[in-house]
């Protein structure tokens, strides 16, 4: 991906966060028409199969989905059933904690055990999952997804996305005041005074893309062209230990280290626990993790504010996952996958899932969330405001967290190695992970 495509898809987010903020804009004659075109493509491919019996596939009776989003678990479960009373095939979900999700998804495609519809980041992941990815271009709801936002594939639309989402840090507003948290010295001012108190300053949490994933994505938003950057890396022609932003983020990483409690101990729902309950003040997540605060009682206001790496102001936000459907499948069963998937974005329970239940800042024209969560309102306010940076960890050689990653930063967390050492590690395993 070049930084023009970073480019088209910035544009995208804020077309939709635009529509979002503002009210759709569309006649509810427009939204009906939607509904309609939907209803007649699926009128059209399974009523149309008796006339033509030998060009059209029966649809299946049964898909499996395999998805990665921790958060939606119950939320799919439920989605299965209402698809089966409404549409009367029968739905399997498959789930993961995310942090193998890849490697388990690749296994199962490439042994011949499904699923029908699955998940993947849009990227390097998708690219290396190429010969599994169904076109989906004759999807009637296709040309209604924000420009730029489809993952296209070799020239195919092969992937379409979940939501928009963003990251940086998730603060107790009462406890920390972002605008005094504008760089390293008031960073590691701001650990040390909680710590102080009792209070875990900053939490990350043991789960790969939740421990080194996320956070190590500002260094590389940071540069004049992140993706460019990507490229060089896995060329060896540049190295992190060379990059000023990439020895401000050992600092900081150093300092979370030495001030808050040991993330290899903490689990992703302790930490929104912890967090929920006052014992940390801020957590380095995105707007999906509001979800995993609906057994709580919180009662101040939550925000979201930016890693200070390098004096930066900005959140990361991009289209973090995108469904895909198996190539490998049989006819049927891959005409039920693109059946599940128009339901999904275009019928009113699919619709309802995906804005109230999931909570997805939605990405198609004519549909709305009338009720953003507080962090998501915090990702549409950075977007409309222009100070988001990209994801290009999207970038990265596909299983590069889990594999190579991760380990450095176990190691780290339980051993005084230097800040030094640790981008010296990271270096040499990105040279590893690129060769793959």
């Amino acid at each position: 991906m070049k930084f023009k495509k970073a480019l088209s898809i910035f544009l995208a987010i804020t077309v939709i966060v635009g529509i979002m903020l503002t009210g759709s804009g569309n006649s509810e004659e427009e939204k009906e028409g939607t509904k309609n075109k939907a209803a007649e493509e699926t009128a059209g491919t399974t009523g149309g199969a008796a006339a033509e019996t030998t060009e059209e596939p029966q649809t299946a009776n049964k898909i499996i989905v395999f998805q990665s989003k921790v958060e939606i678990t119950d939320q799919m479960e439920a989605l299965a059933k209402d698809y089966k009373k409404e549409k009367g095939v029968d739905v399997e979900v498959w789930s993961t904690t995310g942090d193998d999700y890849f490697q388990q998804v690749k296994v199962k495609l490439a042994s011949n055990q499904g699923p029908t519809v699955f998940s993947l980041g849009p990227g390097a992941e998708s690219q290396q999952m190429a010969a599994y990815l169904e076109d989906l271009g004759d999807l009637p709801f296709i040309g209604d997804i924000a420009e730029g936002m489809v993952n296209e594939v070799d020239g195919k639309k092969v992937g379409i996305p979940y939501t928009v989402e963003g990251f940086g840090m998730v603060c107790n507003k009462s406890m920390i005041d972002p605008a005094k948290v504008k760089d390293y010295d008031s960073f590691v001012s701001m650990l040390k005074e909680k710590k102080s108190k009792g209070v875990n300053g900053l939490s990350l949490s043991q789960e790969s893309y939740f421990l080194i994933g996320h956070i190590l994505n500002t260094p590389f938003a940071l540069q004049k062209d992140p993706f460019d950057y990507v490229q060089k890396l896995a060329a060896g022609e540049v190295k992190m230990a060379d990059t000023p932003e990439f020895q401000e983020f050992a600092k900081f990483y150093a300092a979370i280290r030495d001030n808050t409690k040991n993330p290899l101990e903490i689990k992703y729902d302790q930490e929104c626990g912890d967090f929920a309950t006052g014992k940390s003040a801020a957590i380095h997540q995105g707007n999906w993790s509001y979800g995993m605060f609906k057994d709580y009682k919180m009662d101040f206001e939550m925000g979201m504010m930016p890693l200070p790496i390098a004096g930066n102001d900005k959140i990361a936000v991009s289209v973090p996952t995108a469904w895909y459907v198996n190539s490998q499948a049989a006819d049927a069963e891959k005409k039920a996958g693109k059946e599940f998937l128009t339901w999904l974005y275009t019928s009113p329970t699919g619709q309802r899932y995906l804005t109230e239940e999931f909570g997805f800042i939605p990405v198609i024209k004519g549909l709305e969330s009338k009720n953003l969560d507080p962090l998501s309102k915090e990702v549409a306010r950075y977007t409309a405001e222009g100070k988001t940076i990209p994801w290009p960890m999207n970038q990265w050689p596909a299983g590069i967290v889990d594999v190579y990653l991760v380990p450095i930063a176990e190691k780290f967390f339980t051993t005084d190695m230097t800040p030094e050492d640790f981008l010296k590690a990271l270096d040499e395993a990105w040279a590893q992970a690129a060769k793959k």
